[in-house]
């Protein structure tokens, strides 16, 4: 197989520009987001699996296509949610960190522009971050949570039915060229 034929998933020259943004789509979207995840769950409690802020990091990773970039949009998403969750500081900080450099990281690479990318991306970085976040639990806090893998799949599989609607409006929200 050449390198030509992966021309569906791989971008081509022409198409890895990076997205823009005006500065308060980069501000009140990450803030709704992490508001969202804060307060509705204690209204309707069946909105709790969301999770929001990881799908907003992800997006603007993935649209930016810078890993650094994509790790300060982690850092400062996770810290900001970290900072008005019960979780001790910096858990979500960490964890979106490294989801924010690995998600910008794959929007070098791959057309995340198509719906089916996307689903599968949302579906992997849910896993990801619960996978990091029980990791961070048991390595840094010494606490003895069980990662529940059929849950963690489930869950995965609904945000990223989210995720995919989600980025399809925030595409609205890039600036044009």
């Amino acid at each position: 197989m050449r390198y030509s034929d992966e021309q569906s998933f791989v971008y081509s020259q022409r198409d890895t520009q990076i997205s823009r943004f005006k500065a308060w789509v980069l501000l009140l979207v990450p803030l709704a987001a992490i508001l969202f995840q804060v307060y509705i769950p204690l209204f309707f409690q069946f909105l709790a699996y969301l999770e929001l802020p990881l799908i907003v990091t992800v997006y603007f990773a993935l649209m930016r296509r810078s890993p650094i970039g994509g790790l300060f949009v982690g850092a400062l998403v996770g810290l900001a949610q970290d900072s008005l969750s019960k979780n001790p500081l910096g858990m979500f900080g960490i964890t979106k960190t490294i989801i924010g450099y690995v998600a910008a990281s794959v929007g070098l690479r791959l057309d995340v522009d198509h719906p089916l990318i996307r689903l599968i991306l949302g579906f992997f970085f849910f896993v990801l971050h619960q996978f990091i976040f029980w990791a961070l639990s048991r390595g840094l806090l010494a606490q003895q949570v069980p990662f529940e893998t059929q849950r963690t799949l489930v869950l995965g599989l609904l945000n990223a039915i989210v995720a995919v609607s989600l980025f399809h409006f925030l595409d609205k929200l890039k600036e044009r060229a």
